[in-house]
C-alpha cells in the first residue's frame, strides 16, 4: 500500500513538473505579438503565466498582493476569480522574459518541494477547489489547470499540440471525475435517462452516464443509451472548460437518440469556475 501511494505522488509530480516545461517550452518561442493576444475573456497569454505564477507562488505561502485596488473587469465573478486577478494586475507590467523567467524558478522550486514532501504529507488533507479532499488530489487538480492553460496559449498563438499523452489523459480524468454533475445538474438529464459521450479524437475514449436519482459515470450502459454525443476531445474540453460558446459549437457534435436531450447536454458542458 505505502509503496503504491509512493508511486503515485512520484507519477503526479512529475507529471506536473512535465506540463511546467511543455509550457515553459512553449512560451519560449512565442514573439511580443503572440504574447500580447487574447486567450480568456480579460487575459492574454502573458496574464495566463501570470495567473499560473500566482497559483505556485500561493501554494509555495506567499499571500497574494494587496486586492484593495483592484478595478474587476467582468471576467471576475467569485473570490477565486478576485484572488487571481490580484496576481495577474502585480505581474502585467513585467517584461515577456522576465515572466517566463519568473516562471521557471517558481516551478522548478515547486518541483524541488514536491519531490521532497513526504508520501504522508502529500496525501494530508487539504482544501482543494473541488472542496476539501488532500494536498494529492489538489496537484492532480494542477495538471488538469496547467494543461488546460496550456492549450488557452497555444489557441491564442496558432499553435496547437499536446492534446494527447499522459496531461492530455490525466485532464479528461479530471473532467469525467464531474461528468455527474455535467450531465444531472448542469445539463439537467431526467431520472432514468442514459447517455453516451463519444470523443473522437485526439482523445479517444466513450464516457457512459446512467442517471438513477443522481447521474454517476458506469464503464457501460445496458440496452444503450437515451442521448449521445459525439465530439472532438479538442471541443470537449473547451466545452467543458467554458473556452467556447456552446449554442455556436454545437453544429460541430453529432446528435444521437433523444436530440432535443443531446441538445440540452451539448449546451451546459461547462463547468469550471
Amino acid at each position: 500500500m505505502r509503496a503504491a501511494a509512493e508511486a503515485e505522488k512520484d507519477r503526479v509530480v512529475e507529471l506536473l513538473g512535465s506540463e511546467w516545461s511543455i509550457i515553459c517550452n512553449l512560451l519560449a518561442g512565442l514573439d511580443d505579438r503572440a504574447w500580447s493576444r487574447q486567450a480568456l475573456p480579460g487575459w492574454d497569454v502573458h496574464d495566463v503565466l501570470a495567473h499560473l505564477i500566482g497559483t505556485e507562488r500561493m501554494l509555495a505561502g506567499e499571500q497574494p498582493p494587496d486586492p484593495a485596488d483592484i478595478d474587476a473587469g467582468t471576467h471576475v465573478r467569485n473570490a477565486i476569480g478576485q484572488a487571481n486577478e490580484t496576481w495577474v494586475l502585480a505581474l502585467r507590467e513585467r517584461a515577456h522574459a522576465e515572466l517566463l523567467a519568473d516562471f521557471r524558478r517558481v516551478a522548478a522550486d515547486r518541483l524541488a518541494s514536491l519531490r521532497a514532501m513526504s508520501t504522508a504529507d502529500f496525501n494530508a488533507p487539504s482544501w482543494t477547489p473541488a472542496g476539501q479532499a488532500t494536498y494529492a488530489r489538489f496537484m492532480q487538480i494542477r495538471i488538469f489547470d496547467c494543461w488546460m492553460h496550456e492549450q488557452d496559449i497555444r489557441a491564442a498563438a496558432g499553435i496547437p499540440g499536446n492534446e494527447s499523452g499522459a496531461a492530455a489523459e490525466e485532464a479528461l480524468d479530471e473532467v469525467v471525475r464531474a461528468l455527474g454533475y455535467i450531465i444531472g445538474k448542469r445539463g439537467r438529464a431526467p431520472d432514468g435517462s442514459s447517455v453516451l459521450i463519444r470523443l473522437t479524437g485526439p482523445l479517444k475514449r466513450d464516457l457512459h452516464v446512467l442517471v438513477e436519482g443522481r447521474a454517476r459515470v458506469v464503464e457501460h450502459l445496458e440496452g444503450g443509451s437515451t442521448a449521445s454525443l459525439a465530439l472532438s476531445s479538442s471541443l470537449f474540453f473547451r466545452l467543458a472548460g467554458g473556452r467556447e460558446d456552446a449554442g455556436a459549437a454545437v453544429g460541430r457534435i453529432e446528435l444521437g437518440g433523444d436530440t432535443a436531450l443531446a441538445r440540452q447536454l451539448a449546451t451546459n458542458l461547462a463547468y469550471t469556475i
